[in-house]
């Protein structure tokens, strides 16, 4: 039975390099899969489905639901370990739904936690704005993918809350801090 992990956060909360760390200290027995480096890797191989994730991705807009589902299915079926980590994942009212879905008939896979990264929107917009590693990274970008996230999130927070799913994690600390308790706290529940 593979064990999963969601990591959510706003853009630049660090949700992507605290999995990373986890992923790297425990490769035995995690595997880390960044959502958004997923689609970004299906944009690059230049496929039809790599076209239209990037027609969606290039404006800070969602991947929609049955090409994500099948991307991270796809992933979490495949990886090397019993424990998967995916960040960035559900970023929709509708991928969450669509996730619980298929996790209700999914007889392979348990959602053991989902763990949100908190940070403020001033942080997160010096963070992203600081890194500019893509055409995506500029203020007005920033603002939609802020929006995105935020609009769904205090319904995503009910959701798992009520299912006593959801773990907050202060993202304004220090790397080695963060990561220090999200690893507790992944190893405590395997």
């Amino acid at each position: 039975m593979k064990k999963l992990f969601l990591i959510i956060g706003a853009p630049g909360s660090g949700k992507t390099t605290d999995a990373e760390i986890i992923a790297e200290r425990n490769s035995a027995v995690i595997k880390h899969y960044s959502a958004g480096d997923m689609f970004r890797s299906e944009v690059a191989s230049k496929s039809e489905r790599g076209k239209l994730i990037d027609s969606f991705i290039s404006r800070g807009n969602i991947v929609p639901i049955d090409i994500a589902i099948e991307t991270i299915v796809g992933a979490i079926k495949s990886a090397p370990t019993d424990v998967v980590v995916i960040d960035g994942y559900p970023r929709s009212h509708e991928q969450m739904d669509a996730l619980d879905k298929y996790l209700a008939n999914e007889t392979d896979v348990e959602l053991i936690s989902v763990i949100e990264v908190e940070v403020s929107e001033d942080v997160a917009r010096e963070r992203v704005l600081g890194r500019a590693r893509g055409a995506d990274d500029n203020n007005e970008v920033f603002n939609n993918r802020m929006k995105v996230y935020t609009e769904p999130l205090a319904d995503i927070q009910t959701f798992y809350t009520e299912r006593n799913l959801l773990k907050k994690i202060n993202g304004e600390r220090s790397i080695d801090a963060i990561v220090e308790e999200m690893e507790a706290f992944v190893q405590s529940m395997i």
